[in-house]
């Protein structure tokens, strides 16, 4: 099965200022490392560099890191498909996690797998070092705003 179309709704300007805002994103992303490094009508991939405060005491990446991650990207990769002044929130999400993460880059591509005007299905895929370490998909209320 092929992935919708989005090309006709891609703001394009939309896209490119997530892309240059990734270094000023306040919050939970900026501390992560969260850096958005590309979009495309439907798609977001976003990385986080693995630093040793990220890890459990076992020295793997804790799960709330790669929570964080899926539930940033869920959001971003449907603002450049959005009328202007629209937001997007997480409604829900489940992931699961396939392999530990130790070091490196961790990577996450969201993908819309479909899209109405009240909300959003998007699947995440999560990888390190050449291997998926893991899968989520959730669910983006959307709203207009108030007037």
């Amino acid at each position: 099965m092929s992935a919708p179309s989005f090309e006709e709704r891609f703001d394009k300007g939309v896209a490119e200022s997530f892309i240059r805002a990734s270094d000023r994103v306040p919050g939970l992303p900026k501390y992560l490392g969260v850096r958005i490094v590309d979009v495309t009508p439907g798609t977001l991939r976003a990385e986080l560099p693995v630093r040793d405060e990220l890890l459990t005491p076992f020295k793997n990446l804790h799960g709330g890191v790669i929570s964080a991650l899926c539930d940033h990207v869920l959001g971003c990769v449907c603002y450049p498909l959005m009328t202007k002044g629209q937001w997007a929130a997480t409604t829900e999400f489940k992931i699961n996690l396939l392999a530990p993460v130790t070091q490196g880059i961790l990577a996450a591509t969201a993908t819309v797998v479909s899209m109405t005007k009240s909300q959003a299905v998007v699947r995440i895929d999560v990888e390190n070092e050449g291997r998926l370490a893991g899968v989520a998909q959730g669910t983006v209320t959307i709203r207009d705003p108030r007037p």
